[in-house]
This record gives structure tokens, C-alpha cells and sequence, in this order.
């Protein structure tokens, strides 16, 4: 079962007008939200950045915080599965024509939800290979935007050379991954690009970052580059899907000899209890 526009219907009967700005133009934006245990992870945090990313676009938002509540329990009550993962996505609407600019439109809203299914702490502990490329993105990355043919083909990259994750930086500067936040430790402190329109600050990497102070780092919201990271005691990517994942190998290069650290352990720990608080 899926939602779509107030109503619950089987995926396979939903359906969109061909007009949907969303499907025309890309013209919507989206949010991933974890279930863990049968409970909506931080909801309110994950509907303030939707609400950031709809104002970003001019898009009213539909429904208020309860409705959100309401409709995504009941989503996650027609699965048995006690850890799963929300996608919700609202586009601006249809439109009777095709045309670049818009008038106020009735937003489609669409909400699924999937299985989470986590990797072990055994399975990240083994570390993940990355790649890393130019950041050939638009200059507002802070608006999870619909849009996404760019890390699209990072990620099928990815693939193609059967690594975990596509590193992106912009004048050699690390921004993020195709699909995650990116982390640098060195000399006991935490570094990541600082919030900017280059990047999307997830709700995951608040986490991460709650996690390492608590585990005595010192944390550095500040830029660093390619050679940082090849120089660094480690570096992590994180994701709702991925938590937090050790990559232990960048181009074909080891990074600390390939070894996740006690450092790692502690923060992967804390994480662990933030979401089951």
C-alpha cells in the first residue's frame, strides 16, 4: 500500500497526470525518514527540512505535522516489518500545459515505504571502497530536490566500478557523496564540509556529528581536500540506509593503511543508542 493524494491504494493502481510538473520537469522535492523498531525516527526534524526545501521552491505545504503523523503510522502498520524506510515526495502538481513558468497548482503528494535493512556492525567494520569525482551539480544542493540525474549517474558509476560511493569536491575541496555526507578524522577531531547550498545537510549527519562530541572529538564544520584525506586517520560516509560507514579505500588507495579504528567503534555505538532512545 502506498499513499497518494489522500487516499492508501496498491502501489501498482497508482497512478499521476502525464502533466504532473513532477514528471514533466523534475519539479518537486522529497524526504527520506527511518523507522526503527516500529517508530518514525525524528519526524519533526526530517519535516522541517522538507519544509526548507518546499519554501525554497514555492511550493505551499499541503498538511500540517499531525497529518504527516497520522498518515505515515498508518502507512507503516501494513507492513510487519519493524525497521523500514519512508520515501515522501510532493511535486508542485499538474498543469494543464506545458510551460516553464507556474501558477499555483494543487502539490501531488505520494508517500511509500520499504524495508530498512541495515548493515551490521561486522559488515561495515570491514570498510567500503569509494571513487571521487568533479561536483558537476547545481549550486543548491540544500534543496533535496527531485532533480537528481546528476547523482544518478554518480551512483550507476559507482556501480560500474563496484564501489560503495561516488566522493564529490568542487576546486578539489571535498563537498559530499552522491548520496551521503562526507566525514574526515584526524588527529581526534571530526572534520565536514560546513552547511552551505553545496551541500544537503542531512538529518543522519547531525547524528554522526552528536555522536563524535560525545566521544571527545573535536568537531571542524570546515572544508578539506583530496590530500587531506589521503593523509587522514580516516573517512566515513553517512546515510539513513548506510548509518555510518568506514571507506577505507579512495581511488584505489588506502586510507590509514585500510584500518577502522576504536575511534569508529565509539561513534557507531552512540549512533546505535540515539536510535533506539
Amino acid at each position: 500500500m502506498v499513499y497518494l493524494n489522500g487516499d492508501f491504494i496498491a502501489k501498482n493502481k497508482a497512478s499521476i497526470s502525464i502533466m504532473d510538473r513532477g514528471f514533466l520537469f523534475g519539479d518537486g522535492v522529497y524526504e527520506v525518514i527511518p523507522v526503527y523498531n516500529g517508530k518514525i525516527f525524528r519526524l519533526q526534524a526530517h519535516l522541517d527540512r522538507l519544509q526548507k526545501s518546499l519554501d525554497s521552491i514555492q511550493i505551499t505545504n499541503p498538511y500540517k505535522t499531525k497529518k504527516y503523523l497520522d498518515i505515515l503510522t498508518q502507512l507503516i502498520s501494513f507492513s510487519s516489518v519493524k525497521d523500514q524506510s519512508i520515501y515522501l515526495q510532493i511535486t508542485r502538481g499538474a498543469d494543464t500545459q506545458r510551460k516553464h513558468i507556474f501558477d499555483a497548482l494543487i502539490p501531488t503528494i505520494y508517500i511509500e515505504s520499504n524495508p530498512l535493512i541495515s548493515k551490521t556492525k561486522q559488515e561495515l567494520s570491514k570498510g567500503f571502497s569509494a571513487i571521487s569525482a568533479q561536483d558537476i551539480r547545481w549550486s543548491r544542493c540544500d534543496i533535496k530536490s527531485i532533480s537528481l540525474l546528476a547523482n544518478i549517474l554518480y551512483a550507476q558509476d559507482a556501480k560500474k566500478h563496484n564501489v560503495e560511493e561516488v566522493i564529490l569536491h568542487r576546486n578539489n575541496q571535498i563537498t559530499e557523496g552522491a548520496t551521503s555526507n562526507v566525514f574526515m578524522l584526524k588527529d581526534n577531531a571530526l572534520f565536514t564540509h560546513p552547511t552551505s547550498n553545496h551541500i544537503l545537510s542531512g538529518i543522519t549527519r547531525d547524528l554522526v556529528l552528536e555522536s563524535a562530541h560525545a566521544c571527545g572529538l573535536k568537531i571542524q564544520e570546515t572544508s578539506f581536500s583530496l590530500d587531506d584525506v589521503f593523509a587522514s586517520d580516516e573517512l566515513w560516509i553517512s546515510s539513513s540506509t548506510r548509518e555510518i560507514m568506514p571507506i577505507t579505500m579512495l581511488d584505489n588507495k588506502l586510507i590509514n593503511q585500510g584500518k577502522v579504528s576504536a575511534t569508529w567503534q565509539c561513534v557507531y555505538k552512540h549512533y546505535q543508542q540515539l536510535k533506539n532512545d
